[in-house]
């Protein structure tokens, strides 16, 4: 496993009048090399969660085992920096920490600070720009002068400059517009299957992860409340409404198909175009592969 918490609860000032728990008893493993969606409502955990995997954050109960090191409450804990190399989280509109001149410094800025040379610093530069699908000319620019969606980009890249083999990223497609969150889901993907990977993101916008994410964890007030994969939670979409979550369109319309025409237990087609696909090879359906195709085309 990639991440492994057991039995983890973390309570803020936990030592004042004013201690809040916000996370109770959480036990899940994040496989390495996946592409895990975490989702809650409002208050739910996520941010808290997502601080104990690179030790901002240390549980006040429980183990946290990431890669090889291991967060005991209670207990010393072990040198963070090399972990915080290992592991890369992005926060929500990481272009907020965008601040030098030329995009070229700010991706140059995290690998400096680790140690790298100069010259291996703006390798990873170049390198981690073409992992996020940006034009290499856009390193001699302004951060500031880019649009909404490269400069998110640029924002990633800075943190996969660092060669992270694990990326934790809190909402990443927040205010972009559907091109641009179409676009960054399908970069991210690639990261986790051509390179290996972990991947773990935080959405509100399950539907445009669910035909991707390998495994989902939802939170409660605190709570693990799902853990497990898409084709699981197809099979109960309702967990969604008791954590608070609106059900996606892409569930919704899975498990009418599914109901309707007995498909249970088939890996649920959760894109408009494998969705489309399957009804046109559905007997008595009167839709065809032409129609299917049309109707994709048109959506």
């Amino acid at each position: 496993m990639a991440i492994q918490l057991q039995q983890v609860s973390y309570t803020y000032a936990d030592n004042s009048l004013w201690k809040q728990t916000a996370l109770h008893d959480i036990t899940f493993g994040v496989p390495q090399g996946s592409l895990t969606g975490i989702a809650g409502a409002t208050g739910s955990g996520k941010s808290t969660l997502l601080q104990l995997f690179n030790g901002i954050l240390k549980p006040t109960q429980g183990t946290v085992s990431v890669l090889e090191v291991t967060i005991r409450a209670g207990e010393k804990s072990p040198k963070l920096l090399p972990l915080r190399r290992r592991v890369g989280l992005v926060f929500q509109f990481p272009e907020q920490q965008l601040f030098e001149d030329t995009v070229e410094k700010d991706l140059c800025f995290g690998p400096l600070n680790f140690g790298m040379s100069p010259e291996e610093a703006r390798e990873r530069a170049r390198k981690a720009m073409l992992e996020m699908g940006l034009d290499l000319a856009l390193l001699a620019r302004n951060p500031f002068r880019l649009s909404g969606g490269q400069m998110r980009k640029a924002a990633i890249a800075s943190v996969l400059a660092m060669d992270p083999e694990i990326v934790v990223l809190d909402e990443p497609t927040a205010t972009l517009d559907p091109v641009s969150r179409a676009e960054l889901i399908s970069q991210l993907e690639r990261l986790c299957r051509e390179q290996g990977r972990t991947i773990i993101i935080v959405t509100h916008r399950m539907d445009e992860l669910l035909p991707y994410a390998d495994r989902w964890i939802l939170l409660k007030d605190g709570e693990l409340a799902f853990q497990g994969s898409g084709g699981e939670l197809a099979e109960d979409p309702d967990i969604l409404a008791r954590c608070g979550l609106g059900v996606p369109h892409s569930l919704r319309y899975w498990r009418a198909i599914a109901d309707r025409f007995g498909l249970a237990g088939e890996k649920p087609c959760l894109t408009a175009e494998s969705l489309a696909e399957r009804l046109a090879s559905l007997p008595g359906t009167g839709i065809s592969a032409g129609t299917a195709e049309m109707g994709d085309a048109h959506e």
